[in-house]
């Protein structure tokens, strides 16, 4: 949650900026955008990107652990219904 406030704040000021580039006597629109670029959009967008690593890393983990328990906890290759080891007809036997 922290981290949005953050986000939403930068922003905030990198917007504020960039009004302030376009308003001035001396400022222009085209200034206002490379300053909305490179001081809110572009750094913002890496820092998230950097700060959300461990949450994109956990999701990967759980995602190869959940396809490794789903291809373990499979039945047998055959796909009966029967125990693993345990026939599910009898042997015959010959009569000597």
């Amino acid at each position: 949650m922290f981290l949005w406030i953050v986000a939403i704040a930068w922003m905030y000021v990198a917007v504020m900026m960039a009004v302030a580039e376009a308003v001035n006597a001396n400022g222009t629109i085209l200034g206002a955008l490379v300053t909305l670029l490179l001081y809110g959009v572009g750094p913002l967008a890496i820092v998230l990107y950097l700060l959300g690593t461990p949450v994109r890393r956990k999701a990967r983990r759980r995602q190869e652990r959940g396809d490794q328990t789903a291809a373990a906890s499979t039945p047998d290759p055959d796909g009966g219904a029967h125990a693993p080891g345990q026939p599910t007809v009898a042997a015959e036997r010959k009569e000597p």
